[in-house]
């Protein structure tokens, strides 16, 4: 792992705890009611870990001129069911109101800060020297003893709470965050072989650059691609995937990555595996065709069934795989066929990650979320850390280990 400071490290955690978390779930504008509260379920052991604390909870929802932007009454009142013990909400941040609140805490209670969004500061990127002189930084280092940073899904930004607080206080990472950080670090340094990556979706620039990172680096033995990022490898192997598909990567601005892809192709085609047989929408429903007969007026919306014996052998086989992406069109049951399948086939592998977002989502649904290794709580962190860049919030709490201990 990482040189960043655990929990462990602190020895006794009573004092006040500033904590800060990414409770940024789903809402219903309407109602302020929150849908899905898998992130508070996965904060929830740091924030049991720091019962003895003072606990000060800092968090955001959304962002500005978003419908979902909002006050952290909801979220305190569904962290209070979800923990049992009593969770004070405060519609301030850094301010007296704020600071009042935090003098009168005793150990044990927790505390539940404003949207810290609400503070123009905290939208702005910006690095750790720049962000440890805001006022956001300074209002909130000074209610606490020590800092847990605990976001992984917010640990690709650099905003004030994530990467000026661990400048000015003693900053430990939260046990979300050494999870997080401790299971992408074994898929980049001793994952069980052969290694597979399965990438699919739309982010077509970020499957190929952590492509590009687990190839060059050896981690690699194989590397699958669905979703439009297949399709841009299609079209950089100079294959005709007809109009709507072509179409769909121009208008999504991938021009550029269609020439990554043929460098990658001509470096690695051994390791690179694309379907051979596709379905496209057809009169009577679902149709499929090999890959060089799609007709001109159809779009891909899967791969083939016939493609998944050698996908899916792929996966098996592998000691490790990581999944990020689906594999088509799979919000209407036509087209969820080949994202369930590969899915399916890398529940057996010894170590399996998923890359969060969409295909998480997918996997809870299908109810086989204990099955894999580990499934991330953040999409971007965890695509960036495998294209082999240090997180902004990997870095500024190596700072602190450094500059405090």
């Amino acid at each position: 792992m990482m040189n960043i400071g655990k929990l462990d490290d602190l020895g006794s955690l009573r004092g006040t705890a500033l904590l800060r978390v990414d409770f940024n779930s789903p809402i219903d504008p309407s109602s302020n009611l929150i849908l899905d509260d898998k992130r508070f379920r996965e904060h929830a052991p740091t924030i049991k870990a720091l019962e003895d604390s003072k606990c000060v909870v800092v968090t955001h929802q959304s962002r500005p001129m978003k419908k979902d932007f909002t006050n952290l009454k909801a979220h305190a009142e569904r962290l209070e069911r979800l923990i049992g013990r009593p969770v004070d909400y405060i519609d301030d941040i850094f301010g007296a109101c704020a600071r009042d609140a935090v003098k009168a805490m005793d150990f044990g209670e927790v505390l539940m800060l404003e949207n810290v969004r609400f503070s123009s500061e905290e939208v702005l990127t910006m690095d750790g020297e720049d962000a440890e002189k805001t006022h956001l930084v300074k209002g909130l280092s000074s209610m606490a003893d020590y800092f847990v940073y605990d976001a992984f899904g917010t640990a690709h930004r650099s905003q004030p709470t994530i990467v000026g607080l661990p400048r000015v206080m003693r900053s430990v990472a939260g046990l979300l965050m050494e999870k997080e950080v401790s299971a992408l670090s074994r898929v980049l340094t001793d994952a069980p072989g052969p290694v597979t990556f399965v990438l699919g979706g739309t982010k077509v620039d970020d499957s190929l650059a952590v492509a590009k990172n687990a190839l060059e680096a050896g981690i690699a033995d194989n590397i699958i691609f669905t979703g439009v990022v297949a399709n841009v490898v299609y079209l950089a192997e100079g294959r005709n995937i007809g109009k709507p598909s072509t179409d769909l990567v121009y208008s999504l601005g991938y021009e550029k990555e269609i020439g990554l892809a043929a460098e990658l192709l001509k470096k690695y085609s051994d390791r690179i595996v694309t379907p051979d047989h596709v379905a496209v929408r057809g009169d009577d429903g679902r149709a499929e065709c090999p890959i060089d007969k799609i007709p001109e007026d159809k779009g891909i919306m899967d791969l083939g069934v016939e493609s998944l014996a050698n996908l899916t052998g792929i996966i098996s086989s592998s000691g490790t795989v990581v999944l990020n992406g689906p594999a088509g069109v799979f919000e209407d049951d036509l087209f969820a066929t080949g994202t369930y399948e590969l899915i399916r086939a890398s529940e057996k592998a010894e170590f399996s990650v998923v890359g969060g977002g969409h295909t998480a989502a997918v996997i809870e649904k299908m109810g086989v979320d204990d099955k894999f290794s580990h499934i991330s709580t953040g999409g971007g962190a965890c695509i960036e850390f495998l294209t082999g860049k240090k997180l902004p919030a990997v870095e500024a709490l190596e700072y602190s280990k450094e500059k405090f201990w």
